[in-house]
């Protein structure tokens, strides 16, 4: 690549980011430069649209198109007369295939603040608060909200507000109720949820920033004389519409954001995201990323999620993860990808690292016992120097293991070929000896794999051709 001079072919969407990946490569032992090809999204460009549009001559040793373009590169290659190549499908990878390390993206910049309801507040005592306050804390809430209970009395409720401020944490009030939003806000409340054209008086008893809803539901006209009041009487406040679930609503209440952004372009908004997320039978992070995206684009800085069904047991870690990728993303002018796996759950974006004749010519070159295992389009790869079976169940693989009675070789080969059929059927990356990544749903602890493998999964060898696999790091 020394001395060669690269021509980057891209669309609008991608230009910004890809000339700040290339700007972070720094000094390289090659020129390069762009072209916009014209077309909005770079992996739709066709090798017609190439020949029409860009420049000739091509004032470039070598063309690089996206990796997603489908376009005959050899026709390309002599057409122009200068060879063309393509890239990775991801920005994300390209400095690895230049042969850089580059800069990893930065998600340590966000905008939007997420409020965390501890939905049964007024049931639970101060300690109980206390720590479930800490674990949503730890998990990226920056407001603790507390729920108040219809019908249900919560005479520690200054005394609630009072420990979590104690402990650093701002606090935030939900209740329907006038007399428990006033003892809210003068108890030092930083937040009171939810304020109608009808309660915003209450705001004027302490300094708790009120949020202001519909008096009545989809009454947006009541929403609107509410914040021109509370601007009126110099009151800061945000404003939510309120999503509404799917079926009774929703992309009506969609449309109510958008329009209230349009006559408001400076207020600040919230968006509840539970009536998604909690009454919809659906993985949570898709969801979550769409939303988030939606209040990417309408400035929506504020969100409160909620955390009651089993399967939204890591909704705040996926908001989190959801609001750092949104951020990255629009700062780069691009689309959210190849910023990072953590809401890749469920599937990947790249599930397998080798085809399956590269296993099969792998496989001739090994000159020994150790089983390797590996996954592929057909399915989970076992093979050694002996042999190489292929199959889709992990059970089927297992007439063709010998261990010589090493229990412990056993139970390791029996682990990995579950996890491998698990990968494989999710359309996960599977890499033996490593965990599979759930991204933010089930973090992967960072010491536990470390412990195991010192001491070698295999225990100790019963032969001298079948060796720990700690002498193989890639196999068994």
């Amino acid at each position: 690549m020394a001395g060669e001079t690269l021509l980057f072919l891209t669309g609008r969407l991608a230009l910004p980011r890809l000339e700040r990946v290339l700007q972070g490569l720094g000094r390289t032992n090659f020129d390069w430069a762009i072209e916009d090809i014209g077309v909005k999204v770079a992996a739709l460009m066709t090798g017609e649209i190439i020949e029409r549009r860009l420049t000739r001559p091509v004032a470039a040793t070598r063309v690089v198109v996206p990796g997603r373009c489908r376009a005959d590169l050899d026709r390309l290659s002599a057409s122009f007369g200068v060879p063309f190549t393509r890239g990775p499908d991801e920005l994300a990878d390209l400095p690895a295939y230049l042969g850089r390390k580059g800069a990893p993206p930065d998600l340590s910049r966000h905008d939007m603040k997420i409020f965390a309801e501890i939905v049964d507040a007024s049931a639970l005592t101060i300690e109980d608060l206390a720590a479930r306050a800490g674990s949503l804390r730890a998990a990226g809430a920056d407001v603790i909200d507390l729920g108040c209970l219809p019908d249900t009395p919560f005479p520690h409720l200054e005394e609630a507000i009072a420990e979590l401020k104690r402990l650093g944490l701002c606090v935030s009030v939900d209740s329907a109720d006038r007399g428990e939003l006033a003892r809210a806000t003068r108890a030092g409340a930083d937040y009171l949820l939810s304020l109608t054209e009808e309660t915003l008086d209450i705001a004027r008893e302490g300094e708790a920033v009120p949020v202001l809803v519909p008096a009545i539901p989809h009454d947006m006209a009541s929403l609107d004389r509410a914040i021109a009041r509370a601007e009126a009487e110099g009151i800061r406040f945000l404003a939510d519409p309120i999503l509404d679930p799917i079926h009774f609503g929703f992309s009506a209440s969609l449309a109510r954001y958008h329009a209230l952004r349009e006559r408001h372009p400076g207020v600040e908004m919230l968006m509840g995201t539970g009536n998604l997320t909690e009454l919809t039978d659906a993985d949570t992070s898709g969801i979550t990323a769409m939303l988030l995206g939606i209040c990417s684009e309408l400035s929506i800085r504020n969100l409160l999620v909620v955390h009651v069904s089993p399967h939204t047991r890591r909704t705040v870690e996926e908001h989190d993860a959801a609001r750092r990728l949104m951020f990255a993303a629009r700062a780069d002018g691009a689309l959210p990808r190849g910023y990072g796996a953590g809401l890749l759950q469920i599937h990947d974006t790249s599930p397998f690292a080798a085809t399956p004749d590269e296993l099969a010519a792998q496989q001739g070159a090994i000159r020994d016992r150790n089983w390797r295992i590996e996954t592929a389009e057909d399915g989970i790869h076992l093979y050694n120097r002996d042999a190489h079976h292929v199959a889709r169940d992990a059970f089927e693989l297992f007439p063709h293991i010998a261990v010589d009675g090493d229990v412990g070789h056993a139970f390791y080969l029996g682990a990995e070929l579950q996890k491998a059929e698990i990968a494989w059927r999710l359309g996960k990356r599977y890499a033996q000896d490593a965990p599979l990544d759930f991204g933010v749903a089930a973090p992967i602890p960072e010491t536990d794999r470390t412990r195991l493998e010192a001491a070698g999964h295999t225990l100790k060898p019963k032969t001298a051709d079948v060796r720990p696999d700690r002498d193989d790091p890639g196999g068994a």
